[in-house]
């Protein structure tokens, strides 16, 4: 299997949004999970009010049963994964999914989309979730 048909199967099974829908279902209460490098989201910024995890404990923070999960986060929450461009992050959502997240997405175009879309910015270096 290539990384194209493992990122194809993972975007089969998810609701992909754009960033307009993604910052209307954040007002609503959507979290929005942020997984870039830190040099990334220094450089560019990132999306107000969303929770930055790196990648490699995701599976931990988004583990709706497990003692490492982020505060809050449930079976039922809606969760929007970035990365830069919208490829990281649909891997994720397809681990998220799998973990049992049936609400988690991914940011189509990544937040560089977003960013192009003309949505908020905040300045970037926001440390990590431990």
């Amino acid at each position: 299997m290539s990384a194209e048909d493992l990122l194809a199967r993972a975007r089969a099974g998810l609701n992909r949004v754009k960033p307009v829908t993604a910052a209307h279902r954040a007002a609503e209460g959507a979290l929005v999970v942020d997984i870039r490098p830190y040099a990334d989201r220094l450089a560019e910024g990132e999306i107000p009010g969303a929770v930055v995890v790196e990648r490699i404990v995701l599976e931990w923070r988004l583990d709706p049963g497990g003692a490492h999960r982020l505060p809050d986060l449930t079976s039922d929450t809606e969760v929007i994964i970035v990365c830069n461009e919208g490829y990281a992050s649909s891997l994720a959502a397809a681990d998220a999914q799998r973990l049992g997240l049936g609400r988690a997405t991914d940011l189509i175009g990544g937040f560089r989309a977003w960013k192009a879309a003309g949505l908020p910015v905040a300045p970037g270096g926001t440390p990590a979730v431990p």
